[in-house]
């Protein structure tokens, strides 16, 4: 039965008297800087939030201490590390880990998008993505919210939603006529009726699947199916293949696509049947003692309270998605009051949930920097490192990856001096006579390592004088994704008169490590759920 419409729109909901107050404006940067696209000068960050200025410096310089945020010149951009926040919920959720592999092989079968999304209030939102690249390939990202009527998943999740989830649906309508709180897509121009959304509904119902003609826009279609948990039999979440007009039609997703993708449904929903159940993970700790010293160091200057509400979000994760009070305050390390005090505000602006004594977290965690982060490729995550790190040893510094036989440079820093090397992005350079070619080749699967490699996978590190070019020394460390394997190298380069081999290894080699761990680091976070380009 669907819920007529509200005869009004009804009040926000107060701010409780002990919400963070602090934590809930450092929540409204980030969603800025995300909704902004990941970069967002100070100043518009002050229009766009309606803060003081100072009141932006000092919840930038926290986001940045925290190492979400980089201060670049006047810019405050987003950083891989925010991606932890997302990925509590996911890992929480455990379907884009259970169902994925079974997302991307459909793609790959039938060489179309395949999606994953679950509901969020009266919209959905996406917790994985397998896209095909094309010239006119899905934009949507992890994390993107779409409101339920322009999509095909939106009827699917409304076959369940309450006479308050219909409420809420038609009071959005009613504020937001043109979408424009959905940033991800373009603007509503259609007069699709309220009614024609509930007939929707009611189609999809009856059918156990819904189709997207053209909806969000022009070309654009899609086939959805629910994945239902079998414990409860409600909708886990939904598996679409979307297309464009210009390959196949709606009657054809429904005709050739549907059977597939209802056989992959079936296969999704025998795995969260047999989901196993795992040990859970040692919560994060001593975060409480780590704001304390931040906040010693860095005086008024560091929001503790923000950091310090931040760092909850972090407690929960795989074999932690309910959590009571106590089990918050003993993961983060916080004294009971003010992890009270940070869920008592999550709730508040809806990304958190209670249910008795335990609390969730929510799809919306995911707006938190999720979409704009979830494209990052390798040389972005490395570029701001090779910088600082170019400006450490005041040499150049490259990141490589391995090309059969060759290497390909794939972020670089210069320095300016009237002797250096003629490298840029794109470059490619035969690998075993650069250092970062042998680093790579050493953990190369094919590559008979014996010898010179041998000796390069034992120490950690390549040194190569002058094998590529009189004159040009080099020294690099290997990059490893999640698993171990080496996806790239970081090199430092020079010319021969300003430092010497010994030198190399005693002066530049640390910096060099330091700087391929926190890469790794956050290549780490940004490819726990996502994939990330290397190139």
């Amino acid at each position: 039965m669907i819920d007529p419409v509200p005869d009004q729109v009804s009040a926000p909901a107060p701010v409780p008297a002990e919400a963070v107050a602090p934590l809930m404006r450092g929540i409204a940067v980030l969603r800025q800087l995300t909704e902004a696209g990941g970069t967002l000068s100070l100043s518009g960050l002050e229009r766009a939030t309606g803060l003081a200025r100072s009141t932006v410096d000092r919840i930038t310089a926290t986001l940045a201490r925290m190492g979400y945020v980089r201060l670049d010149g006047r810019d405050a951009v987003l950083t891989p590390r925010l991606m932890e926040l997302g990925n509590a919920y996911l890992a929480a959720l455990r379907l884009p880990a259970l169902l994925d592999a079974h997302a991307d092989a459909l793609a790959d079968e039938l060489d179309e998008s395949v999606s994953l999304a679950v509901g969020d209030r009266d919209g959905i939102r996406f917790i994985h993505q397998a896209t095909r690249r094309r010239a006119m390939s899905l934009s949507f990202r992890i994390g993107d919210l779409l409101p339920a009527e322009r999509t095909a998943p939106g009827p699917l999740f409304a076959t369940e939603w309450t006479p308050a989830d219909w409420r809420r649906w038609h009071e959005r309508r009613a504020t937001d006529p043109t979408d424009l709180g959905f940033p991800a897509v373009p603007p509503r121009t259609s007069d699709a009726s309220d009614a024609d959304f509930e007939a929707y509904v009611e189609r999809a119902r009856a059918d156990g699947w819904a189709l997207d003609d053209q909806l969000i826009e022009p070309g654009l279609v899609a086939v959805s199916v629910p994945v239902r948990d079998p414990r409860t039999g409600r909708v886990a979440c939904v598996a679409s293949v979307v297309s464009h007009t210009s390959r196949r039609t709606a009657t054809d997703l429904r005709e050739e696509l549907l059977p597939r993708l209802r056989s992959t449904v079936t296969a999704m929903e025998a795995e969260l049947r047999q989901r196993p159940t795992s040990e859970p993970p040692a919560p994060p700790s001593g975060l409480a003692v780590w704001t304390g010293a931040s906040k010693q160091e860095l005086g008024r200057e560091f929001i503790e309270s923000l950091a310090r509400g931040l760092t909850v979000l972090t407690a929960f994760g795989e074999s932690r998605a309910e959590l009571t009070l106590t089990e918050v305050a003993r993961a983060t390390g916080l004294a009971r009051a003010t992890a009270r005090r940070a869920l008592i505000t999550y709730e508040h602006l809806g990304y958190v949930e209670s249910q008795g004594r335990t609390f969730t977290l929510t799809p919306r965690v995911l707006s938190l920097g999720f979409p704009p982060l979830s494209r990052t490729s390798l040389p972005e995550i490395a570029s701001p490192h090779l910088a600082e790190l170019a400006g450490r040893v005041q040499e150049s510094a490259s990141l490589a990856v391995l090309t059969a036989a060759e290497i390909q440079y794939t972020a670089r820093v210069a320095t300016r001096r009237i002797m250096s090397a003629n490298i840029t992005v794109g470059t490619r350079l035969p690998a075993y006579p650069t250092s970062m070619g042998r680093v790579l080749l050493a953990d190369a699967p094919d590559e008979p390592v014996t010898g010179v490699l041998a000796e390069v996978r034992k120490q950690g590190y390549a040194l190569v004088n002058e094998e590529l070019e009189e004159g040009l020394r080099s020294i690099a460390v290997p990059v490893r994704d999640r698993t171990g394997r080496v996806v790239a190298a970081v090199s430092v380069e020079m010319h021969t008169t300003r430092r010497t081999a010994e030198q190399c290894v005693e002066e530049i080699l640390p910096e060099l490590h330091g700087t391929a761990t926190r890469i790794e680091g956050e290549l780490r976070t940004a490819g726990r759920f996502t994939r990330v380009p290397l190139a």
